[in-house]
């Protein structure tokens, strides 16, 4: 069985001949999927030359079907006439056909595997139209992107009635089901069972070191983080912050300078920090060297994969309620979940952190328990359950789902 995945999630191939992806989290599920088939094949973006260390698909049993490299729908659909044929081609050659999106490629890979009769289940990893309110763009760029947004949720919706699909948490699974047929809900992770730390407790040095892992662009409530550590220094909580993840184009770029310039307004520069992106294999180490973990996401999210990340470091959590987020953390039990991305809510929820070890100690040991119930290996074996039973196809290897 031949399994073929597309995605926007750029690769390259590193000296040795291993394929490398730059946030690691994609690299990470293809993985827990490989035992499951003969071979995966990715028809994905490829560079022609590396993009920092990445993070190595580890499985033998994995292959490129190269697209040329692009970043979003601006870049992509310019290509068309060399997309599809590759596209098309590349279905052709596959027994099975696996999209996560949103994704430009999908549709095209979608329809062809309807003609050549070739089966497919999909991922709902986010959701465009949720992010609008917060996309930067004016005028002309902004009614483009909502007539983009617009056909893509059309094209998603359109797969979603024919085809098997998980979705990212309770809010998605919720938005595409119908009454004929249900999305199946999951939750996207990158952490196995190795990953999960054992300390009992945070903030124990005189520094209270914060973390927030997140792409950086509008969508992410980036901006409330230099008022909230202002905040909790005028409180008297020594505290600095740190910020791992890529600036996501020309709005990415902006953001990133909007949230410095905010620091430096608010005296604030040496206490804010951007480490650009972090390979997967170097990320998940690096989470235990923080005290409190904070995510002022806005909606649009399924469920953020950092947060099980954070979880499973030991880290206790503060982020908003929005989208699916709620459906992996109950406030008060393995995390903190605010109404408002502001600073005084966020410094508020930081600095009851800070002063209650009991609830920090809480938190950690619920968080454990949450991280153990999601993951690689729980959820490619729930996933590839049922895309065996309802697709009536035999994989190389079906495990029974850990409860």
């Amino acid at each position: 069985m031949r399994l073929g995945i597309v995605y926007h999630m750029p690769f390259w191939r590193a000296a040795d001949g291993t394929l490398c992806e730059l946030e690691g989290s994609f690299a990470r599920y293809v993985d827990s999927l490989a035992p499951y088939f003969d071979e995966i094949s990715l028809c994905v973006p490829v560079l022609d030359r590396s993009s920092g260390a990445g993070t190595p698909i580890r499985a033998k049993n994995v292959t490129l079907a190269a697209l040329p490299a692009f970043d979003g729908p601006v870049h992509f659909y310019p290509q068309l006439p060399t997309m599809v044929p590759r596209i098309v081609k590349w279905v052709r050659s596959i027994d099975l056909l696996h999209c996560r999106v949103p994704t430009p490629a999908a549709a095209l890979a979608f329809v062809a595997a309807r003609l050549f009769r070739r089966p497919v289940f999909l991922l709902v990893v986010g959701d465009l139209r949720a992010l609008l309110p917060t996309m930067p763009y004016r005028g002309a760029k902004r009614v483009l992107w909502r007539l983009y947004t617009e056909f893509e949720e059309w094209n998603i919706a359109a797969m979603v009635r024919r085809a098997l699909t998980f979705a990212n948490g309770p809010a998605l699974t919720a938005k595409h089901s119908t009454a004929a047929s249900s999305a199946i809900e999951t939750t996207t992770t990158t952490i196995s069972e190795l990953d999960i730390a054992q300390r009992s407790d945070t903030c124990g040095s005189p520094t209270i070191r914060i973390l927030s892992v997140s792409r950086i662009d509008p969508r992410k409530g980036l901006r409330a983080l230099p008022g909230t550590i202002r905040a909790l220094l005028d409180s008297g909580i020594n505290a600095s912050l740190d910020i791992v993840g890529p600036a996501v184009g020309r709005p990415g770029e902006q953001e990133q300078y909007a949230v410095s310039a905010e620091a430096s307004q608010l005296g604030i520069s040496d206490r804010i920090s951007f480490r650009g992106p972090m390979p997967l294999d170097q990320l998940l180490p690096a989470y235990a060297h923080y005290d409190v973990f904070v995510l002022p996401t806005l909606p649009g999210e399924g469920i953020p994969r950092v947060l099980l990340e954070a979880m499973a470091a030991g880290l206790p959590i503060v982020t908003t309620r929005v989208a699916g987020i709620p459906g992996l953390i109950e406030s008060g039990v393995n995390g903190l979940l605010v109404d408002a991305a502001t600073n005084e809510v966020l410094s508020g929820a930081i600095s009851r952190l800070v002063a209650d070890p009991t609830l920090r100690r809480t938190l950690i040991a619920n968080g454990y328990e949450t991280a153990r119930r999601h993951t690689l290996e729980t959820q490619a074996a729930r996933m590839m359950e049922a895309v065996s039973g309802r697709l009536h196809l035999k994989l190389r290897q079906v495990m029974v789902p850990v409860v």
